[in-house]
């Protein structure tokens, strides 16, 4: 099983992140919902930490346990490390490009400029939590997605992607504010 110390994390909380220290079990079924996992330290319960070598998300349950999710990320040169905050969630998201997507393949993303509703093709899937440092949204998501081939790969645009089942049993769990780290 995957482990997640407390030393890793909060090694992970400044700004050079650095991934945990986990075991190389086995990974959760990208379809077969979130597996409970222990961690071998004492790390604060209700965060979220996402290793993208693992393509796991860790959910922090009291008594040294976690939840883990099989994800898709992004590329090395769009994931951006950090600690964050849930400051904002939604149901059936609407989606709108950024417009650094949009100048790297204007033909994919120009058609959207103007957003494109929630629904069951729209590439944030069924739920979306997303990611602010401080009080300004970084365009970072932790959200559905209508294709789960994405996941167990680095194919997004920064955002951290969970098949859509996933992804509606994390939004149910995790509340606004809480603590979001993206591990390097």
């Amino acid at each position: 099983m995957s482990r997640l110390t407390r030393r890793s994390v909060l090694s992970g909380l400044g700004a050079s992140l650095a991934a945990p220290a986990l075991s190389t079990a086995a990974a959760a079924s990208v379809t077969g919902g979130p597996q409970r996992v222990p961690l071998l330290g004492e790390v604060p319960a209700g965060q979220l930490h996402v290793v993208p070598d693992e393509f796991a998300l860790y959910w922090t349950l009291p008594n040294r346990e976690a939840l883990r999710y099989s994800v898709g990320i992004a590329p090395q040169e769009r994931w951006v490390p950090g600690t964050y905050r849930i400051k904002r969630k939604e149901e059936w998201p609407t989606w709108t490009p950024t417009p650094a997507m949009i100048r790297r393949e204007p033909e994919k993303y120009e058609p959207y400029a103007d957003g494109m509703p929630g629904g069951p093709n729209n590439p944030l899937g069924a739920r979306a939590l997303y990611l602010y440092d401080g009080g300004r949204d970084t365009y970072l998501r932790i959200h559905g997605t209508p294709d789960p081939t994405g996941i167990g790969r680095r194919v997004s645009n920064g955002c951290v992607r969970m098949v859509n089942e996933d992804a509606i049993d994390l939004y149910e769990r995790v509340p606004m504010n809480s603590v979001v780290v993206l591990h390097a």
